[in-house]
């Protein structure tokens, strides 16, 4: 019965996993859930299984920010167009996930493109010139790729020590 649970919880991580590239918190989401089944199921994840997820999805996080900041910042964007980059990628990943449906690459590219057209509207309202606008546009599109593919790296390789650890014991 336990390699039931297991598979299920398996399969609920890679629904977590998922939603990173819409992003949403899925790597915490798979730590969390995965922290619950090892409390009520001991000795199937030890505690440094854990940690090692932890810190991955730290480094993912930090990866995420520095890339998505660096572009925004690279190109000349302020707090306004930063803010406009999440709320149009979000919204951006989940278009692009619809309208085209190729896996990962879809939500990714509607991520990204979604972060650059909320940043070129907000840029373009606050009076600035278009060249400038695109630059800004360019910079938070392709800092939100780069950020998110990073981040949703960091939840495969998440997802497969969890994976791995619950079928060594």
């Amino acid at each position: 019965m336990i390699y039931l649970w297991l598979v299920l919880l398996i399969i609920v991580n890679a629904f977590w996993l998922a939603l990173v590239l819409f992003g949403l918190p899925g790597n915490w989401l798979m730590i969390i859930t995965t922290i619950l089944f090892a409390l009520w199921q001991k000795n199937i994840f030890s505690v440094w299984t854990i940690v090692a997820a932890v810190v991955i999805a730290f480094l993912g996080e930090v990866l995420e920010f520095f890339a998505g900041a660096g572009g925004a910042k690279a190109a000349g964007g302020g707090k306004k167009a930063m803010a406009a980059a999440i709320i149009g990628a979000i919204i951006g990943a989940i278009v692009g996930t619809i309208i085209i449906p190729i896996p990962i690459f879809g939500t990714l590219l509607g991520s990204a493109l979604g972060a650059a057209i909320a940043v070129l509207t907000v840029e373009r309202r606050a009076g600035k010139g278009l060249k400038q606008s695109l630059k800004s546009a360019a910079g938070a599109g392709l800092g939100r790729f780069i950020g998110l593919g990073t981040k949703f790296i960091a939840g495969v390789v998440i997802w497969l020590i969890f994976t791995i650890a619950a079928f060594i014991n």
